[in-house]
């Protein structure tokens, strides 16, 4: 298969064994009992939350890490997971989050917080074991998100009927597998189409898989098969959460771009067009989660009378 045909067969040939691969996953993290700790956090606890370090065994065994906000009170709250970024570092819930939801700030193997025995490299973790979808990283990372989907999804204190989740594509999948959630809000997709992606941009991480294939020219057959197991649009018909894209103007953001997965949806789909403008985009998004788990929006904008 040419370079060309592997790119464009990425988003739209669903791997044979699709199923077996992702059913192999879930056996493989049932093997291993989460075996919750949690250890309060004085320094960012308050009168709105506590805070907990919290840390959950995945597949390998691997000891990954998130930061869990509990706000004041009996319960049962609403749920609120956030996928792990790619990127090193994933911060604290947000102080609005932390008053209306549990929420559950997720790092995955290699992250920081997570980096022992692993430390992930960026860039680099893209393209790390891509050469075979069971050995590539994102297989283990997956596990670890699956993982915290399962731990706040039977949180004694969270509403089992209010759980949210939002993300890039690990949330897609995440939700497409562990249907437990309402809500879920997707940007910043990375996976999607993914060889076809790093012929739109030079930027990173999209960039990754390019300097990998011109390091292995020979290898753009193998790195298509393993990517078309982490596509989302391959995932997303088993989503039952009403899903809410952001779309913006960009080659890889855009409404054209996007079609495809929208229409591959199983749930109900929302459209939201980014308006660019920081507090207007985000006081928007807010209210349309607050409305979905029945809690209140917190604006950061001046609101006119």
């Amino acid at each position: 298969m040419s370079d060309t045909n592997a790119m464009n067969e990425t988003h739209d040939v669903r791997p044979a064994d699709f199923e077996v691969y992702w059913d192999a996953v879930d056996r493989e993290l049932a093997q291993y009992r989460a075996a919750p700790t949690l250890e309060r956090l004085a320094l960012p606890s308050d009168e709105f939350s506590t805070v907990y370090a919290l840390r959950l065994t995945s597949i390998g065994p691997y000891r990954i890490f998130g930061y869990l906000s509990v706000p004041p009170g009996k319960g049962p709250f609403p749920g609120l997971l956030v996928a792990p970024h790619y990127g090193s570092v994933n911060h604290l819930p947000h102080l609005d989050d932390r008053q209306r939801y549990v929420t559950l700030v997720l790092m995955h193997r290699g992250q920081r917080l997570a980096d022992q025995p692993f430390a992930a490299e960026y860039p680099g973790l893209l393209t790390l074991g891509i050469d075979n979808p069971t050995t590539y990283i994102y297989r283990g990372i997956l596990a670890d998100c699956l993982r915290g989907a399962e731990y706040l999804q039977s949180h004694p204190l969270v509403d089992s009927n209010r759980v949210a989740i939002n993300g890039d594509d690990l949330s897609l999948i995440t939700a497409a597998r562990r249907p437990g959630f309402v809500a879920l809000e997707a940007a910043g997709l990375l996976f999607y189409r993914l060889m076809e992606a790093r012929q739109r941009t030079d930027a990173y991480p999209v960039e990754e898989i390019n300097d990998y294939l011109r390091t292995y020219p020979n290898q753009p057959d193998a790195v298509a098969r393993t990517l078309a197991y982490f596509d989302p649009i391959h995932h997303v018909a088993n989503i039952t959460a009403t899903t809410l894209f952001s779309v913006g103007s960009g080659r890889l953001d855009g409404p054209e771009w996007l079609q495809p997965l929208i229409d591959a949806c199983g749930g109900p789909v929302e459209q939201y067009t980014l308006s660019h403008e920081g507090a207007t985009d985000h006081d928007w998004l807010d209210a349309w989660l607050a409305q979905r788990l029945g809690t209140q929006p917190k604006p950061r904008s001046w609101q006119v009378a």
